[in-house]
């Protein structure tokens, strides 16, 4: 059903420019031209390999959505329902749901034109890591689900079930992976919080070098919240939070 994948990075209208200069500048890519009636929208264009990585200008602190490309959409909307999200709005062209936890996201219209690979599968590929001026290589390859201890069941078995990636446990029992592959140019983490919150997300990166990255990014206007065995929190210019873990940039699964 899901045929793409899009991390859109929601931003502070008021700090959108910044963000937008941070997360273009660590991240190696081009900006698209300004979309939307108050030119709210970028896409970060990589060097290579398909562009997944969107930023968009709001009236709130911001956080991050997926957008999902679907090719029917109100066929998607009763998937979603089926499997216990919610309909939030259907707008013109797209919906906006919830899963059962309250995590915000999109289903969109599949736009994608991409090259089909050696048995005709069509593959958008995914862009390398990117070698930052001092060598280290770093590569958004995640986003992390933040749900409350409470939330984490149902949502789990909900995204499993919506990307068709079997939920695979990590070492860490706090947190499971749904494995990228196609059509996702990313995993996602699902984290259990200890403290009842509402549902988040936020985005990580791997690293070569993880203290290296974070220092980069203080130089360009992150702020370092706390270091951790196997990842450093920073929060960005636009004050949210995202993490450098010790992932390997250049794995290939």
């Amino acid at each position: 059903m899901i045929r793409w994948m899009w991390v859109f990075l929601d931003r502070p209208a008021a700090a959108f420019d910044d963000c937008v200069r941070f997360w273009s500048t660590v991240t190696g890519s081009a900006v698209s031209a300004p979309r939307g009636e108050h030119g709210e929208f970028v896409t970060l264009l990589p060097p290579a390999g398909t562009p997944w990585l969107k930023l968009q200008a709001v009236g709130d602190a911001g956080g991050v959505h997926l957008d999902l490309d679907v090719d029917d959409i109100p066929v998607a909307i009763d998937a979603v329902v089926t499997l216990g999200g919610r309909l939030i709005g259907d707008r013109d062209g797209y919906a906006v749901m919830e899963s059962p936890a309250g995590q915000t996201f999109c289903l969109t219209p599949f736009q994608h034109a991409a090259a089909p690979d050696a048995t005709g599968t069509a593959v958008p590929p995914v862009s390398p890591p990117f070698v930052a001026p001092d060598g280290t290589a770093s590569r958004v390859d995640q986003v992390c689900l933040d749900l409350a201890a409470g939330a984490i069941d149902g949502d789990r078995a909900f995204w499993s079930a919506l990307t068709g990636r079997p939920a695979t446990p990590s070492p860490l029992p706090e947190f499971t992976r749904l494995r990228s592959g196609f059509p996702f140019p990313l995993d996602l983490l699902i984290q259990r919080l200890d403290a009842p919150r509402p549902a988040g997300a936020h985005p990580d990166l791997s690293s070569t070098d993880p203290a290296a990255t974070a220092a980069w990014h203080e130089s360009l206007g992150a702020t370092r919240v706390s270091d951790g065995d196997r990842w450093i929190v920073l929060r960005d210019p636009g004050d949210a939070l995202y993490c450098v873990t010790s992932r390997d940039p250049y794995r290939a699964d």
